[in-house]
């Protein structure tokens, strides 16, 4: 997967088109991630005898492909690639070609 957690990720489509937001989790066996303020979803929490009743807004996963790693240098988003440097496989901005590990 091109995307892990703590990256700083571009919505490219669907209703949050455009917003950025940093990776808190990341589901590699489907695919998809969990972003910051993105696709933020209502859930009733029902009361209990040690909390009460809220309503709680959270994020909900979006597919991988949604998204696009955020490159800093560029201000725009870019492809991931892989490249090694020194023995080491490392990731790096397409748009700009700095590396991100």
């Amino acid at each position: 997967m091109h995307i892990k957690k703590d990256d700083t990720v571009v919505v490219i489509t669907g209703k949050d088109k455009g917003k950025r937001g940093k990776v808190l989790k990341v589901f590699t066996k489907t695919g998809r991630v969990i972003v910051e303020g993105v696709n933020v979803q209502t859930k009733h929490q029902k009361q209990t005898r040690k909390e009460r009743s809220d309503i709680k807004h959270i994020e909900g996963a979006i597919d991988a492909s949604n998204v696009m790693y955020w490159d800093s240098k560029s201000k725009s988003g870019s492809r991931v690639g892989h490249r090694i440097e020194g023995g080491q496989k490392v990731r790096y901005a397409k748009k700009s070609g700095n590396s991100i590990d």
